[in-house]
């Protein structure tokens, strides 16, 4: 370089550098300054590269200080560990990971300053194989003696879920420190390894290291979630003992675990507790506050908390909507609902699930349907929790087209093979009388939990294939599931439905003698179901009297039902005056006993038992039934005029009738228990809401087409006969669930065998 070049060079230099270097450098001076060393061609200047790559990634400008990396001859650790550390900071960990691989590519080595950013960043990814790379270098290299080395790969284990690896790198730390502690105790904890957790809590002090708030709050929080609310509980208690001071984070946790314990006073303590700390207004805090009285059924109570909130945020507008849901109080919710909306709050996906899961959850499962609709025309993406929300409204009503377009969602979005997509999918399958469907989705989910077995032994019960549910009871052992107490309860339905009394016995008693499970309530309910049908009444009073508890309304009901399937007065008596007890406000107890009075013409005891409805004012509960046609769901009740397409329904009956009467069909009018003339028993037939709903499906569908029919009670005799003749003369298949189980008719003959 020549003598009068070499000054400028100098110059140039100096001023670049005092420019790189100035406190005041905006993105825009950089980028001059950039463009002054490009220009006099000095990029390979290792200071200046180097803080010309700190320079852009403090402005996170990541590609610029790529391409700076990338010009450099020989980059300097510096130069890519500034980068790195930005990336690593930045949440662009892939890229963090990137760029050190290309940094050993360099045959550069890292220290202990860079280290522990790369190994945070396979933390972050839960890239375990490339932790396990980094670790290596970490041990030939010497730098495992280095604490905050250490540290680091304690939590990116932890990350990785690979606690016993942790563990033992964190027996080999020279200094242990309250960084890694807190990380292993919280791992411990979240795995439920209250053992584990408490000794290693304990042994902190041995280590010379004092819990701080992130130790407690790791504690605790991870108590709540592996569901070991007692011991989350107690540790609040101690670490409010021992002197520390709750954060917000700390009661949000506890809040929770009270919340699911239902400990309405300890709840209440701990809201006193907050209050004294002014935590009150804090953010997560007035949510889980919330969320507390909603668990413990105190609907007051969380109503006037979230009241008390100064500035209502989305958190605590969930919060209330799912209290408000869990306790029954659905017109509530939804009014609150609407209320956020016309404020123009904006609502997340969290917020429409949980007032979809309120619907469904009690009753309003077209409401459901509709919401969901709503939800996805204001632009929010349903997520793995939506989805198990509404299936089961579809299952509910037979929405057999809403539900396959909520299957198709699924596998579009790739959460179909989600276990609780998939066990809802199965069920909500089975509801609609699709139970082939059921098995397709249960034989494609790649991995299976118990709640998808238990889901498809279900469908099977339900539809009285009791050779199938069997057959998965069976498979699912082998596969190494071990059956619970509702895998019990599926194959109990499954025998009571088939009437297989020897089967039924065998899995009853199995479950204690084999598999360590005490009988609870519901399978008693199932026992008795299952020998009252079969006509047993004797032997399932007898099990009720020997059970080891007191016998509730379902143990009752059961029976109760099963003396109206057989007329047995003397038995169906008994059953009641329990019944009346335990629900008088349940008029379907007063309507099964007037029934049996029926059966034997006893019309005094019927008067009698209506009188007693009528001065409690019950009323018996019309018979309904839901029928989607074009992707709408109608509903009818037995009796109702209101239906836009009324006359044309009682026209296409009145043909109908006239058809089959013809073939030999006779109306069973014995089952009309009311003291009336045999044409009026005839009309009152005729105006039973599955066959209006049938007919309605006939009007207004294809020939050929199925139809599908939900009643919201037990499809009577008549009815039954009717669907049969109904499938052979129009040539269709049509499948009508009851309270009770599925009826496919085809071809003039019924699923059921005729015993249902």
């Amino acid at each position: 370089m020549s003598r009068q070049v070499l000054p400028l060079f100098d110059n140039l230099h100096r001023g670049v550098f005092l420019c790189l270097t100035s406190a005041a450098s905006s993105l825009s001076h950089v980028r001059q300054a950039h463009a002054h060393i490009l220009k006099a061609g000095i990029i390979d200047h290792t200071a200046l590269s180097s803080k010309l790559i700190s320079l852009y990634v403090n402005h996170q400008c990541f590609p610029e200080a790529q391409l700076i990396l990338h010009s450099i001859p020989e980059p300097s650790l510096f130069s890519f560990s500034t980068l790195i550390y930005a990336l690593t900071r930045s949440n662009l960990l892939a890229l963090s990971l990137s760029v050190f691989s290309q940094m050993l590519s360099y045959g550069v080595l890292p220290d202990s300053r860079i280290i522990p950013s790369v190994i945070k960043a396979c933390g972050g990814l839960s890239a375990l194989e490339a932790g396990k790379q980094v670790h290596g270098i970490v041990f030939t290299s010497g730098l495992d003696s280095d604490d905050c080395v250490g540290a680091s790969l304690v939590n990116m284990y932890v990350k990785c879920d690979e606690i016993r690896d942790a563990h033992k790198v964190f027996d080999r730390l020279p200094q242990r420190d309250v960084v890694s502690c807190s990380a292993l105790l919280s791992a411990y904890a979240r795995k439920g390894r209250v053992d584990v957790t408490m000794k290693l809590f304990n042994e902190m002090k041995d280590f010379g290291v004092e819990p701080n708030i992130i130790t407690w709050n790791g504690v605790i929080s991870g108590f709540n979630h592996s569901r070991d609310y007692i011991e989350a509980v107690v540790m609040f208690q101690r670490m409010h003992s021992e002197g520390y001071y709750p954060d917000d984070t700390t009661f949000s946790s506890v809040l929770s675990a009270v919340g699911d314990l239902k400990e309405l006073k300890i709840g209440i303590q701990v809201h006193c507790c907050l209050i004294k700390q002014g935590l009150g207004q804090e953010r997560y805090v007035r949510s889980a506050l919330v969320d507390m009285y909603g668990k413990c059924a105190c609907t007051l109570e969380l109503t006037r908390a979230f009241d008390e909130i100064d500035e209502k945020d989305i958190g605590a507008c969930n919060a209330v909507i799912t209290g408000l849901c869990r306790n029954g109080l659905i017109y509530n919710a939804l009014k609150a609902f609407e209320q956020f909306r016309d404020k123009g709050m904006e609502l997340n996906v969290v917020t429409w699930t949980s007032i979809v899961a309120g619907c469904t959850q009690n009753g309003r499962d077209i409401q459901a349907l509709q919401l969901f609709r709503e939800m996805q025309s204001a632009g929010l993406k349903p997520n793995s929790v939506t989805i198990p929300c509404l299936l089961p409204a579809c299952g509910n009503i037979a929405a057999l087209m809403h539900g396959k377009a909520a299957h198709c969602f699924a596998l579009r979005t790739g959460i179909a093979d989600d276990f609780f997509v998939g066990s809802a999918l199965i069920d909500m399958y089975a509801k609609c009388g699709r139970i082939h469907m059921s098995r397709l989705c249960f034989d494609k989910m790649p991995t299976k939990n118990l709640v998808c077995w238990n889901a498809i032994m279900g469908g099977y019960a339900m539809h009285g294939k009791t050779k199938e549910a069997k057959e998965i009871f069976d498979l699912m052992q082998r596969a190494g599931h071990e059956p619970d107490l509702i895998s019990f309860c599926c194959m109990l339905s499954a025998c009571s439905q088939g009437g297989l009394v020897e089967e039924g016995w065998s899995f009853f008693n199995s479950m204690t003698k084999e598999h360590r499970i005490e009988a609870k309530m519901e399978h008693y309910a199932s026992m008795v179901n299952l020998l009252g049908r079969a006509g047993k009444l004797e032997e399932a009073y007898a099990l009720i009297n020997q059970m080891p508890f007191e016998p509730d309304a379902c143990v009752w009901g059961a029976l109760l039902g099963s003396c109206r399937l057989h007329n047995n007065v003397s038995l169906g008596e008994i059953a009641a005056e329990k019944l009346f007890k335990l629900e008088p406000e349940n008029p379907g107890n007063y309507v099964l006993l007037s029934n049996i009075y029926a059966s034997k013409a006893r019309w005094s005891e019927v008067n009698a038992v209506r009188d007693i409805m009528i001065s409690r004012g019950l009323k018996k509960n019309p018979g309904c039934s839901w029928i989607e046609v074009k992707n709408k769901v109608h509903m009818l009740l037995a009796g109702d005029k209101s239906h836009a397409e009324m006359p044309q329904i009682l026209e296409k009956l009145n043909e109908l009738s006239m058809e089959m009467k013809k073939a030999g069909y006779c109306p069973e009018t014995d089952f009309v228990l009311q003291d009336v003339e045999e044409q009026d028993k005839e009309q009152m037939l005729g105006e039973h809401s599955e066959k209006l709903a049938v007919a309605l499906g006939l009007l207004n569908t294809p020939a050929g087409t199925p139809l599908q029919v939900i009643k919201n009670l037990r499809i009577c005799r008549d009815c039954h006969a009717f669907m049969k003749f109904i499938s052979r003369i129009e040539g269709r298949e049509i499948f009508v669930r009851d309270t009770n189980r599925f009826h496919h008719f085809k071809d003039g003959a019924c699923s059921c065998g005729d015993f249902w």
